[in-house]
């Protein structure tokens, strides 16, 4: 009876989904579901042939059950019937049958896991390489538990459904109709009782509430900002003790929960009643096909084997009937899934200039990085940078300075061409002359070191190598000395084969700096972006990674944030950056400010 009762909450989602889909195209947002749709069989056509054979599987499982099932009737009949005619083929036939139903069932769970398992991870490489790839003002509008959620759990939802899907029904519709011509072979008023369910509940499902879509989506957007919350709280873990807040965010992590207990007892209460409704018309046709069954037995109409098979295959039909209807809910799952993940894939792509490759025949004699007239705005009407120039030359450290939330942070994602400008150019320069605007494929010629901590979980060696693979120890050691940093590396257990904790836990604020400049190093590259990279660094150690910096290589361009004077003295040139403004100053201005620090 719980499977009866499960199989029944099954249907009644499916027919509640059923109207669902009438709706949407009622309202002419059917298209949006079939684009969904459109692009899961994008996947699933690679993976064809093995569909094919998942078909061929379960039809043949099925055949074979039909097969056992009437070949149970007739052992029925020799046995009450104390007739031993082809009494062993029939018991072959039966055990036969259930041991390649064994064999099949399990044939057809390993090739749905495996293409299951292919397709979600083909999904999620494509997906990864389209965020990666993704505009970076359009990609920071989604929260970083909501990306995760999407790549991880939707991504899901989708791979489980999208070849299993377009089988299922095959499957579904062969087993319902052989079963239906089965038991009419037999009894044609038994076939048409045992159908009696199926139009009786299509009719009745106009009546149920159609929220089972909605419910979904509402599911998954509560589980993205409980993600989302529970991302950002452990990344932050440090600053939440040292505030001794930890009281509160446990409290906001239970009325998360509460959040999401809330919206999921909800769906799971529109289910049970749903479900109660269609158990009671199932079970209504459950007994009229077992009193008729009686009747007729009882008349000497059917024989105990056929009354079995009646009995047997009337539940298999209902059974059959429910995978059908029952596959629309997942339709739909999948379709709020996919649309999800349609939404990051879609997302404009980062700006990509191919003769950006012209320039790295000159990267030995560096490169100049100029601003020029440039506005920038993250908002409309909310202006960061306003008509703004700034030039930085092959061999020099230009510093910009300024008070924090002015826009320093900003000029360098302009440099690195993370962000475009509304109007104005952000150009590098070789030095024939050759000029390509900040893009993409211009990103390979710097080295930059972020503000925070930036350092993996692993070794030292793993967070050097990430910016240069084949990367060897002497230059992992070269660099850590450029960087001031092999003085404490080279004490360490196994020195830069040291395993460092989760952003560089282990490691105080000014070594993980140094090893953050060190992978800088390493990289080479012609232009060095440090956006308060030595803001932990003491005074000397910080002049002594400058100047090694720039003695590793003459020609390469440095360009810094910093509060620091001791910067700003060995700089040729400064630019404050105040009320959206960009300015350079004079050797007179940039003494004066240093000394002001």
């Amino acid at each position: 009876m719980n499977n009866e009762t499960n199989n029944e909450k099954n249907q009644s989602l499916g027919f509640e989904s059923l109207d669902t889909l009438i709706q949407r195209w009622k309202e002419g947002t059917f298209g949006e579901i079939a684009d969904d749709w459109k692009w899961i069989f994008s996947y699933s056509v690679r993976y064809k042939g093995a569909i094919l054979f998942y078909i061929l599987l379960g039809i043949l499982n099925t055949s074979m059950g039909l097969a056992g099932s009437v070949a149970s009737k007739y052992l029925i009949d020799i046995i009450t019937g104390y007739k031993m005619d082809q009494l062993w083929l029939l018991i072959v036939i039966t055990i036969g049958s259930a041991a390649f139903g064994l064999l099949f069932g399990n044939i057809i769970n390993r090739v749905s896991t495996k293409l299951s398992i292919y397709i979600n991870n083909d999904i999620q490489a494509d997906i990864f390489d389209k965020i990666i790839d993704a505009d970076w003002l359009e990609i920071n509008k989604y929260s970083n538990g909501d990306v995760l959620n999407r790549f991880n759990s939707d991504v899901n939802t989708v791979s489980s459904n999208a070849i299993s899907w377009l089988p299922s029904i095959i499957i579904a519709i062969y087993n319902f109709a052989a079963t239906f011509f089965v038991i009419l072979h037999y009894d044609v008023a038994m076939a048409f009782i045992a159908f009696a369910s199926a139009p009786f509940m299509l009719l009745m499902s106009r009546f149920l509430i159609k929220k089972q879509r909605e419910y979904s989506k509402k599911v998954r957007e509560m589980s993205s900002k409980l993600m989302t919350f529970e991302v950002e709280t452990f990344y932050n873990v440090d600053t939440i003790k040292s505030f001794g807040v930890a009281s509160h965010y446990s409290k906001k992590m239970r009325w998360w929960q509460g959040k999401f207990k809330d919206i999921s007892l909800k769906y799971n209460m529109f289910s049970i009643k749903t479900g109660t409704v269609m158990s009671i018309m199932g079970l209504f046709v459950q007994y009229l096909a077992f009193g008729y069954c009686l009747y007729r037995l009882w008349t000497h109409d059917i024989t105990y084997g056929t009354m079995t098979l009646f009995m047997q295959q009337r539940s298999n039909l209902s059974g059959a009937f429910n995978s059908l209807v029952g596959i629309i809910p997942s339709f739909l799952n999948s379709s709020v899934s996919a649309h999800r993940i349609r939404e990051l894939v879609q997302l404009p792509k980062e700006v990509h200039i191919p003769s950006s490759g012209e320039l790295d025949a000159f990267v030995s004699d560096g490169f100049e990085v100029k601003m020029k007239d440039v506005n920038f705005s993250y908002v409309k009407e909310k202006r960061i940078i306003t008509e703004s120039s700034f030039i930085a030359k092959p061999g020099e450290i230009v510093a910009l300075v300024g008070p924090s939330g002015e826009g320093k942070t900003t000029m360098i994602r302009l440099i690195l061409g993370l962000i475009r400008p509304d109007s104005g150019q952000a150009t590098i320069t070789a030095s024939n002359g050759h000029q390509v605007s900040m893009n993409a494929d211009t990103r390979h010629l710097f080295a930059y070191v972020p503000q925070g901590n930036t350092i993996l979980s692993g070794t030292i060696a793993e967070n050097m190598r990430m910016v240069k693979e084949d990367a060897t120890d002497e230059e992992i050691v070269e660099a850590l000395k450029i960087a001031c940093a092999w003085d404490f590396v080279k004490n360490m257990p196994n020195t830069f084969n040291c395993n460092i904790g989760e952003r560089g836990r282990g490691f105080s604020e000014g070594q993980a700096q140094r090893i953050a400049i060190a992978r800088a190093v390493l990289r080479d590259s012609p232009i060095l972006l440090l956006d308060e990279a030595t803001s932990a660094l003491d005074v000397t150690t910080e002049r002594k990674v400058l100047r090694n910096i720039v003695q590793q290589k003459p020609n390469k361009t440095c360009i810094v944030t910093t509060h620091r004077p001791s910067v700003l003295n060995l700089c040729q040139r400064v630019y404050r950056v105040m009320e959206t403004r960009v300015t350079e100053l004079s050797e007179e201005e940039s003494s004066k400010m240093a000394m002001d620090f």
